[in-house]
């Protein structure tokens, strides 16, 4: 123990100084302004390895990232040079490193299917998808509206990546067995795929075997090296020595060096096709998102540094901006090239912009090498990516165990996936996520409480059943807000208890410590309810009323119909002239 944490003092006193002051003018919102005036000398080695690792690990990924999305491999390097360089100028996490994944190329990908688009319009679709969603982050940034993440529960993440690596992986098969593939949905491709192996390519096959053995056996193997490069520079070796192209093995096909000509995709093609880039949009700006705040908070934390989290949707805004004016794939942050970044030693946002600037070069003087490189080790290398970045089978254990119903969200997620597609498993998810929200809130926790024997503490008496409770006194704790979702359960529940068999009530006090927010509706059912306990001939208290809660209350009148004289502080005050009216309670059978 003693010796870790003198390794993390020293870790912490070694990182840069979290600024004293929050960056003012033109450095407020082009951070590398500040830290490049504040750089220090003793940082720039560990910047420039961690440049150069995570440079080789994305290249080859960013290339199996644009197959994902369904366009030519070059564009996957487009959008990886825009992520990294304008990430760095932008964001304020110093280890981030920013550039496609697998999961935002997915739902690209599925828009491509969904519009039934190829070659040039393929790419214009996709470039178009990433503008926008550019476009949404800066949005998000202005008005502040992070919470948009919520629309999207983990569960249902979760379950949506999981689906999403299934489909990639089905739609991979063919490439790694030289056969072709339709059907409407994931289902029907993979029936399809099992039918038409009688007419596999025996080399591709064993071009794809063996490639998918070498990048899960490298990935597993103690000896830390990038598989995708290896997989890469030897797929490429391999399809020129032994000839490929002659022996029937599909290869990529052309890959032009250097970069396209910045472009916008035409406002006709827009919309034309806003029904499809609209919803792809939204999707990935949820997933992205969550994926940007949480991996940014997380860096920070561990280095002791503050980040801003609108400031970081306007580098993602930019990042996306910038790959859609390429002709890029969506882009947002990488766990995995973000950590490797940091265990190579990145101090600051100059280890992405060394990554940036090595992926330029590539496209300037290696990118015709690509050519070369056979279609079946591009498929393994996706299906590497996605099962091993997507699909979280310790997650979903976890759920099964700790949350049976966020696991079925889960697992319905994934068949929402399989069955209507990636970009429709993004709809189908916010409203799985809706859905769940709305009916957490509508069907709250109301438990009747019972007193602890001799002490002020009153406890449910559902999980504490030798609680005392008093003939006519009924204590019931609401432990959610009070609102128009809400509302009509707090009345139901209390019209359920008035007709349970037993002493008629005389007083009956509600419990709000847990309603922290009240709304018009919310304070109208009170007042409704008010007036059903004095049909009933009763009392109505409330005890421990939150001051937000009290003064919509007292504005809407509530308080004058039930008494200022009926609230109070806490619950025993509420009922202790009662319980003193009785000579003992009574135990619940």
């Amino acid at each position: 123990g003693g010796g870790s944490n003198v390794s993390q003092r020293e870790r912490i006193v070694n990182e840069p100084a979290a600024p004293a002051d929050t960056p003012r003018g033109l450095a407020r919102f082009l951070p590398i302004l500040d830290w490049g005036r504040n750089y220090d000398r003793s940082w720039l080695r560990g910047d420039l390895v961690a440049g150069l690792a995570v440079a080789a690990l994305v290249v080859p990924k960013s290339l199996g990232y644009a197959g994902i999305a369904g366009v030519p491999i070059q564009h996957g390097l487009y959008a990886a040079a825009a992520g990294t360089i304008l990430y760095a100028l932008f964001g304020t996490a110093r280890q981030i490193s920013t550039g496609p994944s697998s999961a935002l190329a997915a739902v690209a990908g599925s828009a491509v299917v969904l519009a039934s688009v190829s070659g040039d319009e393929a790419v214009e679709l996709v470039s178009a998808i990433t503008l926008v969603t550019g476009l949404l982050f800066l949005l998000l940034a202005i008005f502040k509206m992070g919470w948009i993440s919520l629309l999207l529960s983990k569960a249902v993440i979760t379950g949506f990546l999981f689906g999403a690596a299934i489909e990639v992986v089905i739609g991979e098969l063919p490439k790694i067995t030289g056969t072709s593939i339709d059907g409407a949905n994931a289902w029907r491709k993979f029936g399809n795929w099992i039918v038409g192996l009688d007419d596999l390519h025996g080399s591709t096959v064993l071009v794809g075997v063996i490639s998918l053995v070498v990048i899960v056996g490298i990935r597993f193997s103690p000896i830390k090296i990038p598989g995708a490069l290896v997989l890469v520079a030897g797929g490429l070796v391999a399809s020129v020595a032994l000839d490929f192209e002659d022996r029937d093995i599909a290869l990529v096909g052309e890959v032009p060096r250097g970069f396209v000509a910045p472009k916008l995709p035409s406002v006709d093609f827009v919309i034309a096709n806003i029904s499809t880039i609209g919803p792809a949009a939204l999707g990935l700006l949820l997933i992205g998102f969550s994926q940007t705040a949480g991996d940014a908070r997380s860096f920070a934390s561990k280095h002791g540094y503050r980040i801003d989290i609108n400031q970081e949707s306007v580098a993602q805004s930019m990042a996306n901006i910038g790959s859609g004016v390429l002709q890029g794939v969506p882009v947002s942050t990488s766990l995995s090239a973000s950590s490797l970044n940091d265990e190579s030693g990145a101090k600051t946002p100059l280890a992405s912009l060394t990554t940036g600037v090595l992926i330029v070069l590539t496209l300037l003087v290696l990118a015709p090498l690509f050519s070369e490189l056979p279609t079946p080790v591009l498929a393994a290398l996706i299906i590497d990516a996605v099962v091993f970045g997507m699909m979280d089978v310790k997650e979903m254990k976890r759920l099964r165990r700790v949350a049976r119903v966020d696991f079925w969200i889960a697992v319905a997620a994934i068949a929402a996936v399989l069955t209507a597609g990636v970009l429709a498993g993004v709809i189908i998810g916010v409203l799985l996520s809706l859905g769940w929200l709305v009916y957490i809130n509508a069907t709250p926790e109301i438990p009747v409480l019972g007193r602890q024997a001799g002490t002020q503490v009153f406890r449910s008496l559902e999980r504490y059943p030798d609680g005392e409770t008093y003939p006519g006194l009924l204590i019931v704790r609401f432990d959610a807000g009070l609102f128009f979702a809400s509302a009509d359960a707090l009345e139901d529940r209390l019209r359920e208890l008035a007709q349970t068999p037993g002493p008629r009530h005389h007083t009956v006090v509600l419990s709000f410590e847990g309603v922290d927010f009240i709304d018009s509706q919310g304070s109208a059912k009170l007042a409704e309810i008010t007036d059903l306990v004095n049909t009933y001939g009763a009392e109505l208290r409330l005890a421990r009323v939150k001051p937000q809660v009290l003064s919509l209350l007292n504005r809407d009148g509530v308080l004058d119909e039930l008494g200022e004289d009926c609230v109070f502080g806490n619950l025993f005050e509420a009922v202790r002239d009662k319980i003193e009216d009785q000579s003992s309670p009574s135990s619940p059978t």
